[in-house]
């Protein structure tokens, strides 16, 4: 068995999908770059050193601009931790978006990241979604062979379940050491499945119910994705906020100025103060924003939060009472 990921003092990850212009074509160029570098920088200027990437994101050009930056930066591959994601096939004509994590598509998958990110290897290996078609047992050949190779190091899943993740366990030699989810304030099914068993409300919330007690309990580590919620609660989204937005956007608000904090601080510090230490992923290209992020007055946040305050903020945001 290899030894699990231990998260850093740094909790925060950086999520790379912003990175590399459009979703479309596979075209970037010096103003991609540029993009990229003054997000990797203004990310490692408040502490981050992990970078969560995926094979798909903006059709490869994510990682390629990422490698571009690594490959003009002396050091920098030995300053930071790796991670991407294989699984997910996109939509191309005469064939519709599927999963794939055949031993053959993890295989050409991977090495197809490696040679965008210019690297020998990749610290964590994410499965993207859960493949109905997928054969643990052969998901596990895949990932023995690049783990001999030397090309991954550590495998995480990302959007799996607490029965998917043992299901695929079994036939693995090696732990998985991390699992993947949507959770923020406003994208709470993770926190309210945990409240509503025998509840009616429980049918508006499909997260399976048990997903964070088996990664808390086997030491598998819980990543955020949309940890901001899309900018909801700080002003930077562009959806017509409900009246449970504009409440929550304003507490927010309140406490960050009670607290000499960012919004942003305030939001991440309510995911960090949840017992199962929940490492927020941050997705956004904006350096500004980045640095407004920053784990050491998030965490800081987390350790002042009243119970009151954090069940305060939850409350807000889903608009009623809790049961």
């Amino acid at each position: 068995m290899t030894e699990k990921r231990q998260p850093a003092n740094n909790r925060l990850i950086y999520g790379c999908m912003g990175l590399g212009g459009p979703w479309e074509g596979s075209e970037y160029g010096a103003a991609e770059i540029e993009q990229a570098a003054a997000a990797i920088d203004a990310a490692m200027g408040i502490g981050i050193s992990l970078f969560d990437h995926a094979d798909i994101y903006r059709n490869g050009k994510s990682e390629a601009v990422f490698g571009e930056v690594m490959s003009r930066t002396a050091g920098l591959r030995e300053r930071i931790q790796l991670q991407t994601k294989c699984g997910i096939r996109l939509s191309q004509p005469g064939v519709e978006g599927h999963y794939d994590l055949s031993k053959d598509a993890i295989l050409k998958r991977v090495n197809g990241s490696l040679e965008r990110l210019k690297t020998d290897y990749v610290d964590v290996l994410l499965l993207h979604r859960p493949d109905p078609l997928m054969e643990p047992a052969e998901v596990a050949s895949a990932v023995g062979q690049l783990m001999a190779e030397g090309k991954v190091r550590q495998l995480g899943v990302s959007n799996m379940s607490g029965a998917q993740i043992a299901f695929l366990q079994d036939q693995l030699e090696v732990s998985i050491v991390a699992n993947q989810l949507e959770m923020s304030l406003h994208r709470r099914a993770w926190l309210e499945s945990t409240v509503l068993v025998n509840h009616d409300d429980s049918r508006g919330y499909s997260f399976p119910h048990g997903t964070l007690e088996h990664c808390v309990s086997r030491g598998i580590e819980l990543q955020a994705y949309g940890s901001l919620a899309q900018g909801r609660y700080t002003g930077s989204t562009s959806d017509a906020p409900t009246a449970a937005d504009s409440a929550t956007t304003a507490l927010v608000a309140q406490l960050a100025g009670e607290k000499g904090a960012t919004p942003e601080s305030v939001l991440l510090g309510w995911l960090m103060k949840h017992p199962a230490r929940i490492s927020p992923v941050l997705g956004s290209s904006n350096p500004g924003r980045i640095v407004a992020c920053a784990d050491a007055d998030a965490a800081a946040v987390a350790t002042a939060m009243t119970r009151a305050e954090w069940y305060g903020l939850w409350v807000a945001a889903r608009g009623s009472r809790l049961p």
